[in-house]
């Protein structure tokens, strides 16, 4: 049987008619949709099938893709049997990943990244916060200019290291705005202002890791079947207690994605990505392996096809 390591989207890989396919095709999906409305009082169906502007606010936009990440891994499940060989995500989808290896059920995962969005709206509140994407750069460059700039009172840091050649860094949307010549004259191809409200992944979040803390003892579990990849250390975790710190330091400290997917190919034959196509681009340019993406029923055929 072939090795496969989980992969699930973050923020960003929303999009209206997203998990569409499922609900109207799986009972399941349908009765996932359907609970997870009922335990939040929001119409899932709604936020994520009709036109609207929720979708790309954070409180609602990270259990979305949760919930869609969620469904696709559930149905999936019920054909395939086999654990994988060890679960990640990008930034929200750490939580996706706990879900499928079993350390959170899917319908606390849904409030706890609701609040987790609420608290990250909360602690950028007084802040002008923003995030940009930066093409070209490598990791040493963006992390020695970001530095440089903190001395001069700037407020920016490295948040997401995705691929070879992409970093998104955030803080001050001020600051990253008046860097945004520095960036290009150092190299960079493109410097672009991302459309979010809060700067993910910097001590900007202070305000929001005890908070958070207190909902994720409340609804983590020590039940892992495989370990998760931490998007903080790039290694894997699988107990409750490692979880806890590890999930409230990553509001305020970068996204590893690209190191975590270098540390674990060589382990695994396939990723399959669940809900979206996002990280199989990201995959590709650090990774040799295939990423499997399962975002409807078709989709879910070939990749039983191509597991079996």
């Amino acid at each position: 049987m072939s090795k496969n390591i989980y992969v699930f989207p973050g923020q960003g890989s929303q999009s209206i008619g997203m998990g569409k396919n499922f609900y109207d095709n799986d009972g399941l999906a349908k009765e996932m949709v359907e609970r997870a409305s009922q335990r939040l009082n929001i119409d899932f169906a709604n936020l994520l099938f009709e036109k609207n502007d929720k979708l790309e606010q954070t409180e609602f936009t990270q259990p979305a893709i949760l919930l869609v990440s969620s469904i696709a891994h559930a149905i999936f499940t019920k054909a395939f049997k086999g654990a994988p060989l060890m679960s990640l995500g990008h930034s929200l989808g750490e939580f996706s990943a706990l879900v499928s290896v079993g350390a959170l059920d899917y319908l606390d995962a849904v409030e706890l990244t609701h609040n987790r969005g609420l608290l990250m709206k909360k602690a950028c509140e007084n802040i002008n916060a923003g995030m940009m994407a930066l093409i070209g750069l490598s990791d040493e460059m963006v992390e020695e200019i970001t530095a440089s700039q903190r001395k001069l009172g700037k407020k920016v840091w490295a948040a997401n290291y995705n691929t070879q050649g992409q970093v998104v860094v955030a803080g001050d949307k001020d600051d990253l705005i008046s860097l945004e010549k520095v960036f290009k004259e150092a190299g960079a191809k493109r410097a672009l202002l991302l459309n979010m409200s809060v700067a993910s992944h910097c001590p900007l979040l202070k305000g929001a890791q005890d908070p958070l803390k207190h909902y994720l003892d409340k609804y983590l579990k020590n039940d892992f079947i495989a370990p998760v990849v931490s998007n903080v250390t790039a290694d894997g975790y699988s107990t409750k207690s490692e979880a806890l710190e590890l999930l409230s330091n990553q509001l305020i400290m970068p996204v590893k994605y690209k190191q975590s997917i270098i540390n674990v190919e060589a382990k695994t034959d396939n990723f399959i990505e669940f809900g979206a196509t996002v990280l199989k681009g990201l995959n590709k340019r650090s990774s040799s392996k295939p990423t499997l993406c399962i975002t409807d029923m078709d989709s879910l055929e070939q990749v039983l096809t191509e597991l079996s």
